[in-house]
């Protein structure tokens, strides 16, 4: 076999190295560029620009993505602005599509309005709010959101975005079409010779509504905003509708009025007639200052002393911690602010570090609240077990949270608990394509591999559809419903918030999912693969209220794992599933007890007739007094717990689940069934039908 072999150069060879040189091409000595030519092509550098060549930082990057940014953002917005003006938030969202992946979103809210002079800032500039100075929990924080979901509109469809705004009922709505000139970060206003239209009050001002076909659902104050955009609507996972089902649970003191591309009318009542307590402005807390930040706001104050600084400017400081940070930078409480240079800063910060402040106050986060996620899971999840746990105040970097979880579980499916009269009336009233489609629009919770398990069971075609099945067909598929256990191998689903807001997108990159999977299960009655959720028919809601919330991204949808809020999410999921482990440990001890009695009935005749066939005993008698022996030890299965978990006429100190949490018949859920209503036909549309069955009916006759 031949072998390859390498010959090494003579150091002394000198003609390759000549070859080589003749043929490299000869380099230019002349600049390519100079300073100044450099120097004039360099400018500053538009924030709106920036952000529209980098819209995925903002939560655009897919069609899919961008309709809910749009939604979420708008929504937020309007519950905001509602709640700081004392009013109970109704609003109203229309999604309607205009073309190919082109949608029109409506949002629409019973607020106190926007002033004529800051519509066009607010709709119109990126960076522009009145929140992200304040430190005090609101759901908005940089003043880009809606501003730039107008951007991500005109970009992908050249259209305005459209903004009528009410103040009174005395007084008129304005009215403005406007786009961002990305160039300057300024609004650009389209409409009334670039200021705007005034409509009038009363009736003059419906008929130019009605004239001008602007939008709008008749209310004494409040505002929409309508944007056209390139988007895509699907339903499941990450959808407008389950962002509104969502915002719904967390927010138990809204109206929401919906209505999806396929002209449905979704309706979320309000289950709290009071408004969440209004969070309190508070100062920055020297924890959270940092070194480069306490230099900058030395330098920038106004004369005063240090006393008197520290005292204004921050949380928290009392006499006492003051005088310690001033003995450390070599000064005393009575020098002026402006004499301090940046190596005063230096040692007041390394002071602040190794000295015990208090925590900052918490009234300036307002929770949930235990009473009210109950009643807002209730509303919206199907269940039959539910608890809620809110964690105290806790403090990251100087900021103030709280952690607050919410956990439904789920008996028996709602298929399961359907009549046959009721399925046919369902199957009447949908206006779904598929079977597979009815079962997933129509049964909250269900999901599709639930739908296609018993769609495949019922032996249906996967296309068919739901108002065409014959008599024989609807049987087969009531019977899938009954008897396919849809339960099995289901995940824990995990809703997250933060201040209020549903969180869609980058599960895996947040710290409640990251949480929720290092949490042992096992031991709360669920099966739970190593590294994974935990199975089971389990819906999680875990919340987080504070000043600043740590966000990965611009976007907005996931929370960062600080050490602390992490503790604080564990504590809490641990908090309720102590109490879900209690429950399923009871129901099992019933359902045992159940099966151990049932075992008892079956043999006790034969037993007390073998019996009185030996000794002679009254047989009825012998059976009677064998059946109290078998209900006495088998007692357990009588039991029946009240809706707080406790048993109902037994000791009630031997289960006691506390009161933050609720017990109901899955069977009787309102929510299990989600049965929407159809926009109602033109009046037209509707004569036109009588007159059919008219003639149909003469026709007949």
């Amino acid at each position: 076999m031949a072998s390859a072999s390498r010959k090494k150069k003579p150091a002394n060879s000198t003609s390759d190295s000549t070859e080589s040189d003749t043929a490299a091409p000869k380099r230019s000595s002349a600049r390519r560029s100079t300073a100044k030519a450099m120097a004039a092509n360099q400018k500053e550098i538009s924030v709106s620009e920036f952000f529209a060549k980098n819209r995925h930082l903002l939560g655009f990057d897919n069609p899919r993505k961008a309709l809910l940014t749009t939604v979420k953002e708008a929504v937020d917005n309007s519950l905001d602005a509602c709640e700081e003006a004392g009013i109970l938030p109704e609003i109203w969202v229309h999604i309607q599509q205009t073309g190919t992946n082109r949608y029109k979103v409506g949002i629409q809210d019973n607020g106190p309005g926007i002033l004529k002079k800051q519509i066009p800032l607010i709709f119109g500039k990126l960076l522009y709010g009145s929140k992200f100075h304040r430190l005090r929990q609101s759901r908005g924080q940089q003043g880009i959101g809606i501003s730039a979901a107008g951007m991500y509109g005109v970009q992908t469809t050249g259209k305005p975005v459209k903004i009528i705004s009410k103040v009174s009922v005395r007084k008129p709505a304005h009215y403005y079409e406007i786009q961002i000139d990305t160039k300057k970060n300024e609004p650009k206003i389209l409409n009334g010779k670039g200021e705007g239209v005034d409509i009038p009050p009363g009736a003059k001002g419906e008929k130019v509504i009605e004239k001008h076909g602007i939008e709008w659902v008749d209310q004494p104050h409040g505002t929409r905003v309508t944007i056209e955009l390139e988007a895509k609507y699907v339903r499941g996972r990450g959808s407008v509708d389950e962002y509104l089902q969502q915002t719904a649970i967390a927010n138990p003191h809204i109206t929401l009025h919906y209505t999806d591309p396929e002209d449905y009318v979704y309706e979320y009542l309000r289950s709290a007639e009071v408004l969440p307590p209004e969070p309190k402005e508070i100062k920055p807390h020297p924890y959270g200052v940092e070194i480069g930040r306490l230099a900058q706001m030395i330098e920038e104050s106004e004369p005063m002393t240090t006393s008197e600084f520290f005292r204004t400017k921050f949380s928290r400081l009392t006499p006492g911690v003051t005088r310690k940070l001033c003995e450390a930078a070599g000064v005393t409480m009575r020098t002026g602010i402006r004499k301090l240079n940046r190596s005063h800063a230096d040692k007041i910060y390394e002071k602040i570090q190794t000295t015990k402040i208090s925590p900052p106050a918490t009234d300036c986060i307002c929770p949930i609240g235990e009473d009210l996620i109950l009643k807002g899971l209730h509303q919206v999840v199907p269940g039959e077990f539910y608890a809620a746990a809110t964690r105290p105040p806790s403090v990251y970097r100087g900021n103030p949270f709280q952690i607050e979880v919410g956990l439904a579980y789920g008996g028996s499916a709602p298929t399961q608990n359907v009549t046959m009269d009721l399925l046919i009336e369902l199957l009447e009233e949908t206006d779904t394509r598929t079977v597979r489609q009815f079962l997933i629009h129509t049964f909250n919770g269900l999901g599709g591999e639930g739908a296609d398990k018993i769609v495949k069971t019922a032996k249906l075609k996967t296309r068919q559809n739901p108002s065409g099945l014959k008599p024989k067909d609807r049987e087969k598929l009531f019977e899938a419903m009954k008897n396919v256990n849809v339960a099995e191998g289901q995940q824990m689903e995990v809703m997250r918030y933060a201040n209020r807001v549903p969180l869609q997108f980058q599960q895996s990159a947040c710290a409640v999912t990251q949480t929720v999977i290092g949490t042992n299960w096992r031991g709360y009655g669920l099966s739970q693969s190593r590294g994974a959720m935990p199975k089971g028919p389990v819906s999680l809601m875990v919340h987080i209220a504070s000043v600043w919330v740590p966000f990965t991204s611009e976007s907005k949808e996931a929370i960062a794992s600080y050490p602390e809020i992490q503790k604080e999410i564990r504590l809490g999921l641990q908090a309720v599933g102590r109490k879900l482990g209690m429950y399923l440990r009871r129901r099992q001890r019933v359902k045992q007890q159940s099966d151990r009695r049932e075992i008892f009935m079956r043999y006790l005749k034969e037993v007390s007739g073998a019996v009185s066939a030996i000794n002679g005993a009254e047989k009825d008698e012998l059976y009677d007094q064998l059946l109290k022996v078998a209900k006495k030890v088998t007692s357990d299965a009588d039991m029946q717990l009240d809706d707080r978990g406790r048993p109902i006429e037994e000791d009630p100190t031997e289960m006691d689940l506390g009161d933050n949490v609720l017990i109901v018949d899955p069977a009787e859920h309102e929510a299990a069934i989600n049965r929407v209503e159809k926009v109602e036909e033109d009046e037209e549309m509707e004569e036109g039908y009588e007159e059919e069955a008219e003639c149909e009916e003469e026709q007949e006759e």
